[in-house]
Order: structure tokens, then C-alpha cells, then sequence
């Protein structure tokens, strides 16, 4: 096989949750770029709408579906939805996620709730459906899951992010084990696991950290709009069909 034909990904059908804006819709942006049809989820109808009438004016074939993964019954109506458009799902990107800052003594049970409802939680089950009613009858597919630099370390001094650090922490090693899981379905299961990049979740602690976040980042900048596009498509292609269950630091060398 061509090394173009390694990241060739015409035709195939992406589902990616939180796929309205930020990272979400950067990956959807490079897996339409490369042929891919996409099914676009979020809670907020005119942010989807939006993102749906962006990606269109780039010629990429994708629908919207208004979806609220904390609400965990939602889920399986939302997958028919897919099945019911495209026929099959041949790539998952776990996007859609949230963060609550509060110290840890004065954590609300409700912060903490929810972002292990929304970060974990509604990953496990998105996985479980997809896997079980199409990957594993197909005996193929590639599951991005994104999770978070924050998931592989603890804070510096000042960031209160302990419900954040511990749902992604949580994703890291639920790929790895899906993964191991999974591998003899011949599904591919990693994640990808961002620094900082600009987005409505990090851009107040962005602000926060001013200069001193910069001065810990190698190439000296936060991470931008095309920098996660490489890594999702090699993700979802042949090209990392022997890649599984790891964890990819996309960070500017900060993790070094």
C-alpha cells in the first residue's frame, strides 16, 4: 500500500461529539478536508447550525444532531440517527467534554458530578454503543478519544482543577484498556491528549497564566487551529493501523 493510500479516508463516515466549535470542530474540519462524512453533535442548536453551515461552505457532507451526552438514555437515539443517515460509523472522536475550577476542599458534589458525567461517563457509554451495534460486527474502527495533558500530571500553583485533571487522568487509562479490550475486534483506541489551545473551556486560565504559561512551553505558544489536524488524521487512518491504546501529547513540548 501507498503512503497516500495509508491516510486515504474517502468516503468514511465520522461521528465527533462537541463538534460545533473548538478542537471539535478543528478535527471535523481535517476529516472533511480528507473525504470524510460527518455527523456533528452538541447540546447548543445554533452553534451546530453554525458549524454545520461552515463546514458545508468547504464541501464537506455532514449532518447536525442535537445531543446532550450528560443525558445518558439520549445516546443510543442519537447513534440510530447516524445509522439511520450514513448506514455505519467508521470513526468515533470523543470530544465533547467540560471544566469546573474550585478548590478541591470546596469542590461542589455537582461540579464534580457533571464532569465526570460528561468526560467519562458518557465516553464509556458512546463507546459501548458504537462498539457493540457496529465496530465490533465490522470487526473495524478507529476511536479517538481527546483527553487532556492535564490527565497525565498534576497542577502548578494557583490552578484548581482537580475534578478536570481526574475525569481526563480517567480517559487516558480507560483507552488503554479499551483498547487491550478491543484489539482483537481490530479497532484501534487512542487519544490525544491537548496542552493548551484556545478554546471557550481554557481560555480564562490561558489569561491567568499569562506570560509564565508561555515561558514553560518549548516552542513558546499555545496550541492553534490547525495543530491537532495532523495527529486526528493519522489517527484515523491505516497509517497508525498498528497504533493502540496510547496516549499523544500534543502540548509544544510543555510535558518535556
Amino acid at each position: 500500500m501507498s503512503v497516500k493510500e495509508l491516510f486515504k479516508l474517502d468516503g468514511q463516515v465520522a461521528l465527533i461529539t462537541g463538534g460545533s466549535r473548538g478542537l471539535g470542530l478543528q478535527i471535523a474540519e481535517a476529516l472533511g478536508e480528507m473525504g470524510c462524512k460527518l455527523a456533528i453533535t452538541a447540546r447548543k442548536p445554533q452553534e451546530l447550525e453554525e458549524a454545520r453551515a461552515h463546514l458545508e461552505q468547504r464541501g464537506v457532507e455532514v449532518i447536525a444532531i442535537v445531543n446532550n451526552l450528560a443525558q445518558f438514555d439520549t445516546i443510543p437515539g442519537m447513534v440510530d440517527q447516524v445509522l439511520e443517515h450514513y448506514g455505519t460509523i467508521d470513526i468515533l472522536v470523543n470530544n465533547a467534554g467540560a471544566t469546573w475550577g474550585a478548590p478541591a476542599e470546596d469542590y461542589p458534589d455537582a461540579a464534580w458530578h457533571k464532569l465526570m458525567d460528561l468526560n467519562i461517563n458518557a465516553l464509556f457509554y458512546l463507546c459501548r454503543e458504537v462498539g457493540k451495534r457496529v465496530m465490533i460486527p465490522r470487526q473495524h474502527g478507529k476511536i479517538i478519544n481527546i483527553a487532556s495533558a492535564a490527565g497525565l500530571r498534576g497542577t502548578v500553583k494557583g490552578v484548581t482543577t482537580i475534578g478536570y485533571n481526574t475525569s481526563k487522568a480517567a480517559a487516558v487509562n480507560f483507552t488503554r484498556t479499551l483498547a487491550c479490550e478491543w484489539g482483537q475486534h481490530n479497532i484501534n483506541v487512542n487519544a490525544i491528549c491537548p496542552g493548551f489551545f484556545s478554546s471557550k473551556l481554557a481560555d480564562n486560565l490561558i489569561e491567568q497564566l499569562g506570560q509564565s504559561l508561555l515561558d514553560r512551553i518549548p516552542l513558546g505558544r499555545i496550541g492553534g487551529e490547525d495543530d491537532l489536524k495532523g495527529v486526528a488524521i493519522f489517527l484515523a487512518s491505516e497509517a497508525s493501523r498498528h497504533i493502540t491504546g496510547q496516549a499523544i501529547v500534543i502540548d509544544g513540548g510543555a510535558s518535556a
